[in-house]
């Protein structure tokens, strides 16, 4: 028995949606497994955005410092995807966000990525500020 989309990202305090494209596609027919990184990168756009407003308003950059993806199930064109994201954990440059995707009422792919924020100038990491943290501890996962 599955989860529905609503059951499993309520668990995740913010979601974005992507549409799928015929173009993700490979000759096996399912959406290819290099686009799921995309669909992850959508979400954590979409929480950076959540938390901190435009990218303009950034205190620094957000770079992507590491990602795991488990594969659950495939995806097939057409429809769409939603990604669930959430953080998991802050450090004194990072955060940990674990993601969900889900599409057609199934989760289908979780990752775990580590973003880092930079100086835009320097291009060496930058401790999260007290903004920023607080900004991103709305976006911790309920009762963890």
């Amino acid at each position: 028995m599955s989860e529905s989309n609503a059951d499993t990202l309520a668990h995740f305090p913010t979601h974005a949606t992507d549409i799928l494209r015929y173009g993700d596609t490979d000759r096996q027919g399912h959406v290819n497994n290099a686009v799921y990184a995309t669909f992850f990168e959508t979400g954590r756009v979409a929480l950076l955005a959540d938390a901190l407003g435009p990218g303009d308003a950034w205190p620094g950059e957000f770079v992507l410092a590491q990602i795991t993806i488990d594969y659950l199930r495939e995806v097939h064109w057409p429809g769409t995807v939603t990604i669930g994201s959430r953080v998991q954990r802050l450090g004194t440059t990072s955060l940990t966000v674990d993601q969900e995707l889900a599409s057609g009422g199934e989760v289908c792919a979780r990752a775990r990525s580590v973003m880092v924020q930079i100086d835009a100038h320097t291009r060496r990491p930058l401790p999260l500020d007290e903004g920023a943290r607080g900004a991103f501890a709305r976006f911790t996962a309920a009762g963890e």
